[in-house]
Order: structure tokens, then sequence, then C-alpha cells
């Protein structure tokens, strides 16, 4: 039988406005601190102009290199924007990268690649977001 925990809400303070935050060991303290052994995470957030994602943690350029392929994928600025605020980008990004992830537990450690890693992704700051991460137990 499952058992769901109640969400836990993070605060992740960014510094660019676009930007990519290992967000993993928050989600693995997560984990940790409802003692689940068999389960699933989920990593949510709950913004239209930040993200979520998993890739590769061991080298720091792979996260300057997804921000630079979205920047010339997705630029800044386009003539055919109708958003007035002026982060139509953001959410062009926000939609490319998701919202959410999950990731199995297993052993009582998140079930993740050699080189992987839960990244929180920001395309409109700097900014305080909130990150919610639901615990759920196949115990």
């Amino acid at each position: 039988m499952a058992k769901s925990y109640p969400i836990i809400r993070e605060t992740v303070r960014t510094r660019a406005r676009n930007e990519i935050v290992d967000v993993t060991p928050r989600v693995a303290e997560a984990v940790r601190a409802r003692s689940v052994q068999d389960g699933m995470v989920v990593a949510f957030v709950p913004h239209t102009t930040a993200g979520i994602t998993i890739n590769e943690n061991a080298d720091p350029d792979v996260k300057s290199d997804m921000l630079q392929k979205l920047s010339t994928l997705v630029p800044k600025h386009e003539p055919y924007y109708e958003h007035g605020e002026g982060n139509s980008d953001s959410h062009v990004k926000t939609a490319l990268v998701g919202n959410s992830v999950t990731v199995l537990v297993e052993d009582g450690r998140l079930v993740l690649g050699t080189w992987q890693g839960v990244y929180f992704c920001e395309f409109d700051g700097p900014r305080q977001r909130e990150l919610l991460i639901k615990v759920v137990s196949f115990e």
C-alpha cells in the first residue's frame, strides 16, 4: 500500500535571469527525512517561467551548454512575441523543459544514473522561487 507524505516547500533563490541550480541534495534529503526505502519522489515547479529537469551533474559545463542552447533556440527578443511582460522567451523555455520530474526511490536512495542530477531551471530571474517535493512510499 502506498503512503503519501505532505508536500515539502523549498525556496530556491536564483541570481541570474537564466540559471540552472542543482537541487538533487534537497530532493534526496526529502526522501531521507521520511525514511522511505521504496517509492518515488516528484519535484514540481509551480511557475510559468521556471522549470525542472534531470541531466548530467558531473561536468558543470553541461549547465552552461544547456542554457546557451536554449538561448539560441529561444532568443529573448523576437518580432512576433506579443506577451507584454517581455519574458515570452522564459515561458517558451519552461514549456520545453517542463515543470516536474519523477525519480524512483530504492533502498532509501534516489534511482538516478551515474551522472544524473535534478536541476531547477530559472528563465526569468533573479527571483525567489518555490520547489514542491512530494514523497510517496510503496512500503
